[in-house]
């Protein structure tokens, strides 16, 4: 499947979950709460949760509709993480604009992300009725172990900028990224599809490996377009990761070779706090990374997990390969090492 079709596939899986998000949020209610749920998921996005949660449901004989409840939930959590990551990080661009905390302040931004968490608990429950009680108590347990996945993967990173742990390699990067990326970006939207299609528990785990593979590969691919990336298109601040001081597989590379006096100086960059952080500093640490060649080191390892991701979606799909959802799935790995936002 082209690049074209792909985004086609994204563009109309992501217009099918916004739209039913949208309608679910209450109106009225008091001020800075229901409105402000509905910010991040109207600003553009890529979609790719609930395009994966509908084209495993549908590539495992299940239909637009009976995914989809599945699909808004993995967005609505998305939607929540997302608030709550950016008020960790201190981020201030989100998706072209400036971040929740950043426009209403961190108070507000929390009481939002926690809302839209209870939706998605909200869009959880609503299952039994559709699906009956025993799916929907299966798609909760897939839910609490994504959450736990996800929120160990994060504790794993705040600590690492907490302690200013410097003595990481590519697999310490890996296994925080397995938890905290692939899980909710990819293998959790992969295991609701399959479950609401074929209601069989034992058949969830058949995409796990392509989803480990697919999440490594798109955050690497973030992490170098926010050194490298066009902000126009990219949507988030450039070198944030710099200022933040978080430990990407870029940057992990850059302390692994770099000469003794570049460390000593990386490493005190990396104990002072964001605030304390100067940009003639991020500016010399950005032309560094550059410099040793780190992007594009990173960026072939993710082009090795994509072709591992392709590898195992061609070895699990079987005939489903051949269908439309299967075409899309096949073709989202190179999408998501060549996607340029």
């Amino acid at each position: 499947m082209t690049g074209g079709h792909v985004t086609h596939m994204l563009e109309r899986y992501r217009a099918l979950a916004i739209d039913a998000l949208l309608a679910g949020v209450p109106s009225g209610g008091p001020q800075y709460l229901y409105d402000l749920v509905s910010e991040y998921p109207r600003r553009w996005g890529k979609g790719l949760r609930a395009a994966l949660c509908l084209a495993a449901c549908r590539a495992f004989g299940g239909t637009p509709s009976v995914g989809l409840n599945a699909a808004v939930t993995v967005e609505l959590f998305h939607n929540a993480f997302l608030i709550h990551d950016d008020i960790q990080d201190e981020s201030e661009q989100r998706r072209g604009a400036q971040t929740l905390h950043g426009e209403y302040g961190v108070g507000v931004a929390l009481n939002v992300g926690n809302m839209t968490n209870l939706l998605a608990l909200q869009r959880l429950a609503a299952n039994r009725r559709a699906l009956g009680s025993g799916i929907a108590w299966r798609l909760f347990e897939e839910t609490q172990l994504m959450l736990r996945h996800s929120l160990e993967g994060q504790a794993i990173e705040v600590g690492w900028i907490r302690d200013n742990v410097c003595d990481l390699d590519a697999d310490d990067y890996y296994r925080m990224c397995l938890k905290k990326t692939s899980w909710y970006t990819c293998i959790y939207p992969c295991r609701a599809g399959i479950l609401v299609a074929t209601g069989q528990h034992g058949a969830v785990d058949v995409l796990d490996r392509y989803g480990w593979y697919l999440g490594a590969a798109f955050q690497i691919q973030d992490d170098a377009l926010n050194l490298v990336g066009d902000f126009a298109r990219y949507g988030k601040e450039i070198a944030g990761d710099l200022w933040e001081g978080k430990r990407t597989l870029i940057l992990i590379d850059f302390m692994r070779r770099c000469t003794g006096d570049e460390r000593e100086r990386l490493v005190a960059f990396l104990r002072r706090s964001r605030a304390q952080r100067t940009g003639a500093e991020v500016r010399w640490l950005h032309g560094r990374l550059l410099a040793y060649d780190c992007v594009e080191s990173a960026r072939r390892s993710a082009r090795d997990l994509a072709a591992a991701a392709r590898r195992e979606g061609q070895r699990v799909l079987g005939p489903a390969a051949d269908t439309e959802d299967g075409r899309f799935l096949l073709g989202l790995p190179d999408y998501v090492v060549e996607r340029s936002r």
